[in-house]
């Protein structure tokens, strides 16, 4: 099939997802001789047009993996706004060592239900938004192997005409996973917002350019609106000045870093 475009649209709040897109697209162009084009879906106004592609575009999306599907503040975003016609795709999920659990059929299905056709699918591991100690050093060597196979086989299947469908579950989709306290209990912080050391911050106000929801005021700092747990805010401060200190998501926390730094493994589908 003719592909004349290589395009990549990620939401990725702390550059994880973005990093494992961009790989994947770049060794897809090197094998299909096309420079890829970047279509970034994280900050309020980059979501504010539709995304559309034609049948000779070829979509790379790439998305994290929240509670074990897809985020579900950004699902209604993603249905609206992303269409192809006949579009080949290649759906990407990232997710933090623990499983991505129901997230990559989700995408998938949202993709071909949107008019596209996914030549392949993913889901890569990669550092949890939570904790350093949960994917430490995620995605790594061996990763980056698995994508540049994964990306072969791509292009090699992407060369037949027509393509041939991919193989997944179309059955209903599980529930969102339920996270857990160290105790075992569900752990409730839906309503859990990041806090300020003002002792420590600054003022630059990076962390109200940075919120994927356009939650933080940046004259006051302060999270007035939606907050999706992302660790954007938390992780761009230099000073360490945004923190949580929700007793349920700490416990969480606590949680994964006690079972899940095992080596999670990638699933790849063609």
């Amino acid at each position: 099939m003719t592909i004349k475009r290589i395009c990549v649209l990620y939401f990725s709040p702390t550059r994880g997802t973005e990093k494992i897109a961009r790989f994947v697209a770049g060794e897809l162009g090197r094998r299909l001789k096309l420079s890829p084009e970047f279509f970034p879906f994280t900050k309020p106004e980059e979501r504010q047009r539709e995304y559309r592609f034609g049948p000779e575009d070829l979509l790379v999306m790439a998305s994290p993996v929240y509670a074990g599907r897809l985020p579900n503040k950004l699902m209604p975003e993603y249905k609206a706004k992303i269409f192809g016609e006949n579009t080949p795709a290649v759906p990407i999920c990232v997710f933090g060592n623990r499983s991505y659990d129901e997230a990559l059929r989700e995408l998938v299905l949202l993709l071909e239900e949107n008019g596209f056709r996914p030549a392949g699918a993913a889901a890569f591991a990669g550092r949890h938004a939570f904790s350093d100690k949960v994917g430490q050093g995620r995605p790594d060597d061996g990763d980056f192997s698995q994508m540049e196979q994964f990306a072969a086989q791509l292009a090699d299947k992407l060369a037949r005409e027509p393509l041939p469908p991919l193989d997944i579950d179309r059955s209903e989709l599980g529930p969102y996973y339920t996270p857990l306290k160290t105790d075992g209990t569900p752990a409730k912080f839906l309503k859990a917002k990041p806090l300020t050391d003002w002792s420590k911050c600054s003022h630059c106000s990076a962390c109200a350019r940075l919120c994927p929801m356009g939650s933080i005021d940046p004259q006051s700092i302060e999270t007035v609106g939606v907050c999706i747990k992302c660790q954007a805010c938390v992780r761009i401060c230099t000073r360490g000045a945004k923190y949580f200190e929700d007793p349920d998501f700490l416990s969480h926390v606590a949680m994964l870093e006690q079972n899940y730094t095992r080596r999670a493994e990638n699933c790849v589908m063609i």
